[in-house]
């Protein structure tokens, strides 16, 4: 049996992961939409100040809730770690938020189809990891 500090770890997967499933489910059925957002942030200076905020917000809560690294714990692991890059990407998009943006438009490419697809894998990842630990942490 896991010990309960991973439970934040889990709830952190969890939420994650069905934002990327739901996030991905969008662009699925209805293509074009990532397309459409990443156009109105690369023109938009309140978007993008706006996006930095919550990406930063959203990393900071993460990475605080989850408490210190902990080498055993996987899921703490991973799930920390992609704290720590939604808080450097955050402050990137503050900083450089017109060529930050545009770095990524160019490398999304064409394929924007592919991206929710894995999107969508990593978000069923996440939630079936997160799940699991629930299933790991509770007493029978």
């Amino acid at each position: 049996m896991i010990e309960s500090p991973s439970i934040p770890a889990a709830w952190s997967a969890l939420f994650l992961g069905l934002f990327a499933i739901a996030s991905a489910v969008g662009e699925l059925r209805k293509p074009g939409m990532w397309r459409r957002m990443m156009g109105e942030l690369e023109t938009s200076p309140a978007l993008q100040i706006t996006l930095g905020l919550i990406e930063l917000a959203s990393g900071v809560l993460i990475y605080a809730a989850i408490g210190p690294w902990d080498g055993g714990d996987w899921l703490a692991v991973v799930t920390k770690a992609l704290a720590t890059l939604m808080v450097l990407e955050a402050l990137a998009v503050c900083a450089f938020a017109d060529r930050w943006i545009h770095f990524w438009v160019r490398r999304l490419g064409s394929d924007w189809r592919g991206w929710a697809v894995v999107a969508l894998l990593f978000g069923l990842w996440l939630t079936f990891a997160a799940i699991y630990r629930f299933y790991l942490t509770t007493p029978y």
